[in-house]
């Protein structure tokens, strides 16, 4: 259990004393960027890892509600952020992290169904959620203007 909880607190990155889910999603982004530096594919297995690892973690871990403490959810969502980069960015890492952190924090529609479920199910899905619409609105800017985050 003691791995759970470690897994699920983001390696420690959920017990940071002030937002820990924006701590969280800010070491997602180092260590993200570096993994899509290396290969897109090395992030996709590591947001792919996350998100299973995250479900186990938190379901052994044996969370009651959403503490804050539990980030392997921003770690997850904030890499599926990022798998519409073609190239870690810095304009395309700044996007990618305040998109997901808007649609984490304001909860908009899809994102807010997820979060009032309870369980693994609502920790887990409801950033997920936050990722793909991130990735989405990164990939249209992509499409708009492809010069955008190439700087």
């Amino acid at each position: 259990m003691r791995l759970a909880r470690l897994i699920a607190a983001g390696f420690g990155t959920g017990y940071a004393p002030r937002a820990p889910g924006t701590v969280a999603s800010a070491a997602a982004l180092l260590v993200g960027a570096v993994l899509l530096a290396v290969s897109p594919l090395a992030l996709a297995l590591a947001a792919l890892a996350a998100t299973i690892g995250g479900f186990i973690a938190v379901e052994l871990a044996d969370v009651t509600g959403d503490p804050g403490w539990v980030v392997i959810d921003e770690i997850a969502g904030q890499w599926i952020a990022l798998l519409a980069l073609a190239w870690p960015t810095l304009p395309g890492l700044a996007i990618a992290f305040v998109l997901f952190r808007l649609f984490d924090i304001a909860k908009p529609g899809p994102v807010g169904w997820a979060d009032r479920k309870h369980g693994t199910f609502g920790i887990m899905t409801d950033d997920l959620i936050a990722g793909v619409l991130a990735a989405a609105i990164l990939a249209l800017l992509r499409l708009l203007w492809p010069g955008l985050l190439l700087l």
